[in-house]
């Protein structure tokens, strides 16, 4: 594989993003102590989250078609260059001693929608500034300063807000995004050929189809939503269960560090192994988050469930980059921002089906049924993969399109 960071551009866009993974590591313990510092209610905090969280779910198509409409680095600086005002707008909130409730919850929707206009431009970003050869090293070193700044980010993040409170933390994310911003005006990205222009529904449509026509990758986001809305159950009934019943909050504490470092060390390992079957290699490795919902439902000893958490992440952290190799080479270019987005808008959607179920199942059947039931899906459907020929089939590095666009596409 090439050194992507030989290739000026992509250096670039790699500073820049890492320079925003930072930013942005720092910015969920500094909201969380902010919010409750303000109001004293899990409630309001809740409100502020999802209204971040529903624009970014319901706008995420639309990001996708603008980006591939309007050139992806365009849209990316107008998202970074929103994201500039709304954390300094957050940020001089909590400074003047006296935030608004209002002001943080309408700032954080207009956020949400710049995330969903900023999250489909990733792919292609990488796509028009990497040669297909250094791909995926070039995902992997992406992943791999992602996972670092969010290991190391609830260090800074407290130190940050001890020495001079959480509004610093999103003066310092604005200041982020305003490089990231910065360093991709400045980006040269090889131009996508133009699709005939068409109305806002056919684009989606179109995208859609896309998405449709190779197995390989609705049945797999089909497990990969799973996966996440598994996630979201350990997420709300974990840490009860290492409190009560495997030896209180230190264990949990230890789990979140495992599942940390696991990630780190599966984007690391994302850019030296290339399997001949990568997306089966990488479904394969995501069933194994069963073993860490099965192991807190039965209450097992705790460090069999920090280790199998910390393996099961690694799982994670190994598929990413690997996955968003084999999508960048897989799809048109001029399709790449709209089939994101729809992964995006399964990976994220499946969550708050977690959230909200999890506690649910737990008042009526106890914590255990819902891990367990948890695990046995993401079992079934991550390894169920297996079974779809496109699947076993997909290798490196011929391109797989089993049933190609029936559109006629002509070139603007």
């Amino acid at each position: 594989m090439t050194q992507p960071l030989r290739q000026p551009a992509f250096r670039l866009l790699f500073l820049g993003r890492t320079v925003s993974a930072v930013g942005d590591a720092v910015v969920p313990a500094a909201l969380a102590l902010a919010v409750l510092r303000a109001t004293g209610s899990t409630s309001a905090l809740a409100l502020v989250l999802g209204a971040a969280m529903v624009p970014r779910l319901l706008l995420l198509p639309l990001g996708g078609v603008a980006a591939d409409r309007f050139d992806a680095r365009r849209v990316a600086i107008l998202a970074d260059l929103t994201r500039v005002v709304t954390q300094l707008v957050v940020g001089l909130e909590l400074l003047g001693g006296d935030p608004s409730l209002t002001s943080i919850t309408v700032v954080s929707a207009v956020g949400g929608v710049a995330a969903a206009f900023a999250l489909p431009t990733g792919s292609p970003l990488v796509a028009g500034t990497v040669e297909p050869a250094g791909r995926q090293r070039a995902n992997a070193l992406l992943g791999t300063t992602a996972n670092a700044s969010r290991l190391a980010g609830p260090a800074l993040a407290g130190a940050l807000i001890w020495a001079a409170g959480p509004g610093w933390a999103f003066v310092l994310d604005a200041g982020s995004f305003a490089i990231s911003a910065a360093l991709l005006a400045v980006i040269r990205v090889r131009p996508v050929p133009r699709t005939e222009r068409r109305s806002l529904a056919a684009d989606l449509l179109h995208g859609w189809r896309e998405v449709r026509a190779r197995t390989w990758f609705w049945s797999s986001l089909l497990g990969h939503g799973v996966w996440n809305g598994a996630a979201a159950v350990l997420t709300t009934l974990g840490p009860a269960v290492a409190v009560n019943r495997l030896g209180g909050e230190g264990v949990w504490l230890l789990m979140l560090q495992a599942g940390a470092v696991g990630m780190l060390a599966g984007s690391l390992l994302a850019g030296r192994f290339r399997p001949r079957r990568p997306v089966l290699l990488a479904n394969l490795g995501l069933a194994s988050y069963a073993a860490p919902l099965i192991l807190l439902a039965v209450a097992a000893p705790a460090p069999a469930v920090v280790a199998a958490y910390g393996i099961a992440l690694a799982a994670l952290g190994y598929l990413n980059p690997v996955w968003e190799t084999v999508v960048q080479g897989q799809f048109p270019p001029h399709v790449l921002a709209r089939v994101t987005s729809y992964d995006w808008l399964v990976s994220l959607g499946a969550m708050p089906v977690g959230y909200a179920l999890a506690p649910l199942a737990a008042r009526v059947w106890g914590e255990p049924a819902p891990l367990a039931a948890a695990g046995a899906l993401v079992l079934v459907a991550c390894a169920g993969t297996a079974l779809v020929p496109g699947v076993r089939r997909l290798a490196w590095p011929a391109p797989a399109t089993p049933e190609p666009t029936r559109e006629p596409l002509a070139a603007r």
